[in-house]
């Protein structure tokens, strides 16, 4: 009998790792990637997609890294920043006439083509300061780059090159992503050029406080793929390929990649490259109020009934809030249906919308839930 039940969970355990190998050699051949290409006209941008990503993966097969990375590369370019040095006043400029003006500094990053007519996005902090943007493609195609428009508050940037037959990312919906999605980052790592890294979205909705300035927006997509300096302003994808964010920060206490990276979320990104196409500069917005995250403690100090949202402190004279019945006091728990259970939720889901939209914001008022519509202003 034991030598039985020996053999029967032998015969378990030669099935498991039969099924183990057969997962780590599946064959992808027969998922065809397809490189998207949206026509744009009047310089609109590509529609995000509204179909939901499946995340689940089988023993028998794997999830596809394989098509989404092939689908996404075409479209991820390099970017060299060329910086000339600019005296800052008289007195240098009669020095470096003597004594030769040093040699123009050079960094480089990251972008994604998000247009057939050329233009790009990237980070902010990978342009800023160039006097000359070099963009080479992944068929080693070299060109010159203009600057449409720069946001800080975001460090987003979009650049322009004239080039016929770009590949375009596809958008997806980053309000759809989950928390345990497989993700691939694509970008140019220390000069590495077209490199893809693995992992998951390991949060969303996060602030790390590295951006400076009262209107800045930080609700990065979190994830454990590989980030290094001069990935930079690539791309974030799912597994069919298309764009969820752009890859814009690391934690680094050793100025390299130490676990976890973090990324624009691609439905407030777009709101940013449509508005510094169309006017070069950013129109956003407003709540008009002061806020702070709700917790439990501070819950039962206020008296509150619920441990999660935002609270407001006060109301900007003027502003939105105000005007459409909003009240100090008041904890805001969604925005046209979407929880916003934190400062960077609620900033995300206004900041990706234009003056004069209208939105539903549902706040809880002493234990009643109450729906407001509220006209955002500039």
């Amino acid at each position: 009998m034991k030598q039985f039940i020996s053999f029967i969970f032998a015969s378990f355990v030669g099935a498991a790792i039969a099924i183990m190998y057969s997962s780590k050699t599946a064959d992808y051949t027969n998922n065809e990637p397809v490189v998207v290409k949206t026509s744009v006209q009047n310089n609109t941008l590509p529609e995000i997609t509204k179909r939901k990503v499946t995340h689940s993966a089988t023993s028998t097969q794997p999830v596809d890294f394989v098509a989404a990375a092939e689908a996404a590369m075409p479209a991820v370019v390099n970017i060299t920043s060329i910086t000339e040095y600019k005296p800052k006043n008289s007195r240098e400029e009669r020095f470096y006439r003597y004594f030769g003006t040093p040699k123009p500094s050079e960094a480089t990053g990251s972008g994604v083509i998000v247009s057939e007519n050329g233009y790009i996005v990237t980070n902010n902090h990978v342009i800023k300061e160039a006097t000359t943007l070099e963009v080479t493609l992944l068929d080693n195609r070299k060109f010159i780059a203009k600057v449409i428009g720069k946001d800080p508050s975001t460090d987003l940037a979009v650049i322009k090159i004239e080039a016929p037959d770009l590949p375009v990312i596809e958008l997806a919906n980053s309000d759809e992503s989950k928390v345990g999605q497989w993700v691939l980052a694509v970008g140019n790592p220390y000069e590495l050029t077209s490199t893809v890294t693995a992992g998951i979205i390991s949060a969303k909705g996060r602030d790390i406080s590295i951006l400076n300035g009262q209107y800045s927006i930080e609700s990065f997509i979190q994830t454990d793929a590989a980030v290094n300096p001069g990935n930079s302003g690539g791309a974030l994808v799912d597994t069919e390929g298309r764009l969820i964010g752009i890859n814009t920060a690391i934690y680094a206490p050793t100025g390299t990649y130490a676990g976890y990276s973090f990324a624009v979320p691609i439905n407030l990104a777009k709101k940013v490259m449509q508005d510094l196409i169309d006017y070069g500069e950013v129109k956003r917005g407003y709540l008009g109020v002061m806020i702070r995250d709700v917790n439990s403690d501070f819950a039962k100090a206020n008296g509150l009934d619920v441990t999660e949202g935002i609270y407001v402190t006060e109301l900007i004279e003027g502003g939105a809030a105000i005007s459409s019945g909003i009240k100090e006091g008041d904890v805001i728990t969604e925005v046209n249906g979407k929880k916003t259970n934190s400062v960077p939720q609620l900033q995300e889901q206004i900041g990706s919308r234009n003056p004069g939209d209208s939105v539903i914001v549902t706040v809880n008022r002493k234990g009643i839930n109450k729906k407001v519509n509220v006209t955002l202003r500039e």
